[in-house]
C-alpha cells in the first residue's frame, strides 16, 4: 500500500483532510482536539521526529494555525515531510502540546509560544527562548503587533 493511502486510512476516520501537496510533501488537518490523536498515528507510521513547529496568524479569521512538520529517520521514509496542522481561536490560542509524541516539539513548541502566544498545555517550560526574559509586549509574530521605532509606533497591517 502506497504511503499517502496509509495515511489517509490511519486519520481520515479522525476527520482529518490528507493530501499530498507535491512529492515527498503530505499535509494533514484536523480539529485541534484530534491532534494528538493523529500524532500518535503518524508515529506508528514511522514519523519519529518534528522538524519544525509554526504558526500563521490568520487575523481576518481570528485564527492561528498550528502545523507540526514531521519527519523519519527510517531509510524507506526519507525525504517525506508531513505537515500536521489546526487552527485554534485567536482570541484563546490553546493547544495540547505534542512533545510527549515527539519530544523534538519541545523547543519549537516554546518559540512558538514566545512568538504567537500559542499557549501549549502541559508543556513543561514555557518560557523566553528569544526574547529577554523581562519582555512584556504582545507576541511579535502576530500580524497586529505594532512596531515603536525611535518614538513613533509603525502599523505593520496599514497598508502603504
Amino acid at each position: 500500500m502506497a504511503l499517502l493511502d496509509k495515511i489517509r486510512e490511519a486519520l481520515e476516520p479522525l476527520g482529518a483532510k490528507v493530501e499530498e501537496v507535491r512529492p515527498g510533501y503530505i499535509s494533514v488537518s484536523v480539529d485541534a482536539g484530534n491532534m494528538r490523536k493523529a500524532a500518535q498515528l503518524l508515529f506508528s507510521l514511522g514519523f519519529d521526529h518534528v522538524v519544525s513547529v509554526e504558526g500563521v496568524d490568520w487575523i481576518k479569521d481570528k485564527e492561528i494555525e498550528v502545523a507540526y512538520h514531521a519527519a523519519s529517520y527510517e531509510p524507506e521514509l526519507h525525504g517525506v515531510i508531513v505537515k500536521l496542522s489546526t487552527r485554534i481561536p485567536r482570541d484563546k490560542p490553546e493547544l495540547d502540546t505534542l512533545i510527549e509524541v515527539w519530544p523534538s516539539a519541545l523547543y519549537p513548541e516554546r518559540e512558538t509560544w514566545e512568538m504567537l502566544g500559542i499557549v501549549f498545555r502541559g508543556h513543561p517550560e514555557l518560557k523566553r527562548l528569544l526574547l529577554p526574559p523581562d519582555y512584556q509586549g504582545p507576541p511579535p509574530l502576530r500580524k497586529d503587533y505594532r512596531v515603536v521605532e525611535e518614538g513613533f509606533i509603525v502599523d505593520l497591517t496599514r497598508k502603504q
